[in-house]
């Protein structure tokens, strides 16, 4: 893999010294791929902002911090980072895999310690399931347009983690 892109390094430092302080952050794609705005950021599927739905997991969209700051269905919780968790606090969700194999999508769900909610980061930038740790989080290849052309949208789905696949798994946070 890649080298590890610096807020994930300073996220990772922040985890092992045990001396993390709740911050909003969204997770991007480290690397801009196709995108003609502001990169990808981890964004619930359907809606925008508040109106967002849960219930239809997670997709690859434009990050929305150049406007000025993070949206509530792009922003997670740094608190859980260190137990293995992806929050999303303003909908008081937590990411779930919803299947151990590479394809599937990731929900949201309430949060309930389980296996199926515990990803990790590893020291790449890569997020992976605990349970499933050669499945990355992987931006898909192909782009469709939102609301307009500067909101472009990739699927998100687990895939065999590689370093052909690099440009599609590396993740960081900023806030």
């Amino acid at each position: 893999m890649r080298m590890i892109a610096t807020p994930i390094m300073s996220l990772l430092s922040v985890l092992a010294t045990g001396q993390l302080h709740a911050e909003s952050v969204e997770i991007y794609l480290t690397d801009m791929l196709d995108s003609t705005q502001s990169g990808y950021c981890v964004d619930i599927a359907k809606g925008k902002g508040a109106d967002a739905n849960p219930d239809d997991g997670l997709q690859s969209h434009t990050c929305y911090s150049p406007l000025g700051g993070i949206l509530v269905d792009q922003t997670f919780d740094t608190d859980k980072f260190a137990d293995d968790i992806l929050y999303m606090p303003e909908f008081d969700v937590c990411v779930q895999l919803t299947a151990s194999e590479p394809g599937a999508t990731l929900a949201l769900a309430p949060c309930d310690d389980s296996d199926e909610q515990s990803f990790k980061f590893s020291g790449e930038g890569t997020i992976a399931p605990v349970s499933s740790p050669e499945l990355c989080f992987t931006a898909g290849e192909d782009t469709r347009s939102g609301r307009s052309d500067t909101n472009q949208i990739k699927t998100l789905t687990l895939e065999s983690c590689s370093d052909e696949k690099s440009a599609y798994q590396v993740w960081a946070v900023r806030s």
